[in-house]
C-alpha cells in the first residue's frame, strides 16, 4: 500500500514557477514508478511526466517538455514537480501517482498503469 498526498499548488502569473511535492507513505516507495497527471476543468485526466523507480529515467508529455522536470528523492519518500515558463494552459488538478514494478529503468505514461493515486493540488495560471 501507498498514500500520497500533493502539495505545493497554488495560484501563478503567467511566466512563473512552482514545485509540487508528492510525500509517499508506506514501504513500497521505493519500489514504485512515479507519475504526475492533471486534469483542467471540463477536460480528461492527462500524463504529464514519470520517472522510474531507480535510474531517474523520465518521460514527460510534449506539452510540457523543455519547462517542468520531475524528479524523486527515495530518502524522503517523496517526488517533485519542478515546473517553470507556466503558461495559463497549464490551469489544472495535479495528481501524483505510484505503482509498484520491478523495474528500475521503467516508465509509464498511462492512467491505466497506476494503481495508487493522491488527492490533487490546484494549480492556477493566470494571464
Amino acid at each position: 500500500q501507498v498514500q500520497l498526498q500533493e502539495s505545493g499548488g497554488g495560484l501563478v502569473q503567467a511566466g512563473g514557477s512552482l514545485r509540487l511535492s508528492c510525500a509517499a507513505s508506506g514501504r513500497t516507495f521505493s519500489t514504485s514508478a512515479m507519475g504526475w497527471f492533471r486534469q483542467a476543468s471540463g477536460k480528461e485526466r492527462e500524463f504529464v511526466a514519470a520517472i522510474s523507480r531507480n535510474f531517474g529515467t523520465t518521460d514527460y508529455a510534449d506539452s510540457v517538455k523543455g519547462r517542468f522536470t520531475i524528479s524523486r528523492d527515495n530518502a524522503k519518500n517523496t517526488v517533485y514537480l519542478q515546473m517553470n515558463s507556466l503558461k495559463p494552459e497549464d490551469t489544472a488538478v495535479y495528481y501524483c501517482a505510484a505503482r509498484y514494478t520491478p523495474f528500475g529503468r521503467d516508465t509509464y505514461t498511462s492512467m491505466k498503469d497506476y494503481g495508487y493515486w493522491g488527492q490533487g493540488t490546484q494549480v492556477t495560471v493566470s494571464s
